[in-house]
């Protein structure tokens, strides 16, 4: 056996057990971006005025929440090689408020846009030389409700020319689980799923043809409580 075989062999064996570039280590800033969806597990509460169905004896009143797809941005500051602080951020999610209980589903009441912040400890069990690194985490979800409205439908139903609908900004608990798979010391492709408790608390108010106030609903619960989904790319640096 040649001295030239014998080195190549040995260099090899080396290589084989040496361990690979760090993937995750303490201090490492890691982004991921894509697309993120968003399916609310949708329950609300029946919609009364003063105690009565909001249109009449016999009619339960509800809505229910579409899904709806958008760009999503978050970022994990790894406090070392196994726990991270990560940060979710994505464009504002719009989605359809439709009718449920009684309602049809595909009667449109009204639409809102949100944003959901959401911080978490993560926890990666792989060592950091892994090019895989599943994750698991635990948070809070701020998530709040901007340009609402109701529409001529829901108008309509109600017998009143205007309608206003508020809905209060949400906080509850965030879980997620994750993986990143790093093609190389930088780059990597990236997959999540987390669920969110984001309740929120509803009104809709009635103005006459030149905007006085009229009448309001009581106050009804709508539960969205989402599955959120995310495919994407990873960047670490």
């Amino acid at each position: 056996m040649s001295r030239t075989f014998k080195l190549s062999v040995m260099a090899a064996a080396v290589m084989a057990v040496a361990p690979a570039a760090q993937a995750f280590e303490a201090g490492d800033f890691i982004l991921r971006a894509g697309a993120v969806h968003v399916a609310p597990d949708d329950s609300s509460d029946s919609i009364t005025v003063g105690g009565a169905p909001l249109l009449g004896a016999g009619v339960d009143s509800q809505v229910t929440v579409d899904t709806n797809t958008q760009l999503g941005l978050r970022a994990t500051y790894m406090l070392t090689s196994n726990f991270g602080i990560g940060v979710l951020g994505a464009t504002p999610f719009k989605h359809n408020i439709n009718g449920g209980g009684d309602l049809p589903t595909s009667l449109k009441l009204g639409e809102t846009k949100h944003l959901p912040p959401t911080l978490t400890l993560q926890y990666f069990p792989m060592h950091s030389s892994s090019a895989l690194q599943p994750y698991v985490g635990v948070g809070v979800n701020y998530t709040t409700f901007f340009e609402e409205k109701t529409t001529a439908a829901l108008n309509g139903a109600i017998g009143a020319p205007a309608s206003e609908l508020e809905l209060d900004d949400s906080v509850g608990v965030a879980v997620e689980l994750g993986m990143d798979y790093m093609l190389s010391e930088n780059f990597g492709l990236n997959a999540a799923i987390w669920w969110a408790d984001i309740n929120t608390d509803a009104t809709v108010k009635v103005y006459d043809g030149a905007g006085n106030y009229l009448a309001e609903t009581d106050e009804f619960e709508v539960e969205i409580d989402p599955m959120v989904y995310m495919v994407g790319f990873t960047y670490k640096f």
